[in-house]
C-alpha cells in the first residue's frame, strides 16, 4: 500500500486506491475539490486552495494528484464508484423512469449540477478531463444498460436493441436542460425523457 501522498511510480496520479488514513485524506481532498469546482468552476480550481479546504498539507495534494486535471480524473472515478446502483423493477418503463429521475435529481442539486457543468466545460478543452468524463459515463451507462438487456430477454423490446444507446437517450434531454435550455429538471421532465426513450426503443429505433 502506498504511503500518504505517494503513488506508484508508474501509476497515473490519483488513480492508486489507498486505505486507512490515506483513504480518509483522499476522501477529504475529493470532497474539497468537488466543493471548489461547484463554487468557482474549473478555471479557478487550485490545488493549494483544495488542500486548505481539506485541511491537509499542500505537498500531499501536489504529490498525489500533481495537477487539477489529475484531481478531476480521480474525483470522477470516485463519483462513479459511489453512484447509486441501478433499480431493477422487472418493468422497462419503471426502470427507465427510475434512471431518468436519478439523473434529474442529481443534475438539479445545486452542488452536483454546478459540479457537472464545471467538469463538462473543462472536458471540452482538456483531453485528460474528457477521458475521465468518458470513463465516468461509460461506467454509469453499463450500470443501467442491464435493464434494457433484461427487457429484450422478456420480449419487451426487439432483439438486437442497443442497450447502451437506450440509456444514453434517457439522459440526453436532461443534460440538454442543464447545459443549454435551462428548462426545469423536475420529475415531469424525467418521466418524459424516459417515456420517449422507451417508445423509440419499442419501435426499434435502437436496433443494430
Amino acid at each position: 500500500m502506498a504511503s500518504e501522498g505517494v503513488g506508484r511510480a508508474d501509476a497515473e496520479p490519483g488513480r492508486v486506491r489507498p486505505g486507512g488514513r490515506t483513504a480518509r485524506v483522499r476522501e477529504s481532498v475529493l470532497r474539497a475539490a468537488g466543493d471548489a469546482l461547484a463554487e468557482h468552476g474549473f478555471d479557478r480550481l487550485d490545488l493549494a486552495d483544495v488542500a486548505r479546504r481539506a485541511e491537509v498539507g499542500k505537498t500531499t495534494v501536489y504529490r498525489r494528484w500533481s495537477t487539477p486535471t489529475g484531481l478531476i480524473a480521480d474525483l470522477l472515478d470516485d463519483m462513479a464508484e459511489q453512484s447509486s446502483p441501478r433499480t431493477a423493477t422487472g418493468s422497462l418503463a419503471e426502470d427507465l423512469r427510475a434512471n431518468a429521475r436519478l439523473v434529474a435529481t442529481t443534475l438539479s442539486d445545486p452542488r452536483q449540477g454546478a459540479l457537472f457543468r464545471s467538469v463538462i466545460a473543462a472536458a471540452t478543452c482538456d483531453p485528460r478531463t474528457a477521458e475521465a468524463l468518458h470513463r465516468f459515463y461509460a461506467i454509469r451507462i453499463k450500470e443501467w444498460s442491464g435493464c434494457v438487456t433484461e427487457a429484450v430477454e422478456r420480449g419487451e423490446l426487439p432483439a438486437g436493441t442497443d442497450a447502451d444507446e437506450v440509456i444514453r437517450a434517457v439522459s440526453a434531454p436532461l443534460y440538454y436542460r442543464l447545459l443549454a435550455s435551462g428548462d426545469p429538471l423536475d420529475e415531469a421532465a424525467a418521466d418524459r425523457a424516459a417515456g420517449a426513450a422507451e417508445a423509440a426503443a419499442r419501435a426499434g429505433a435502437y436496433v443494430n
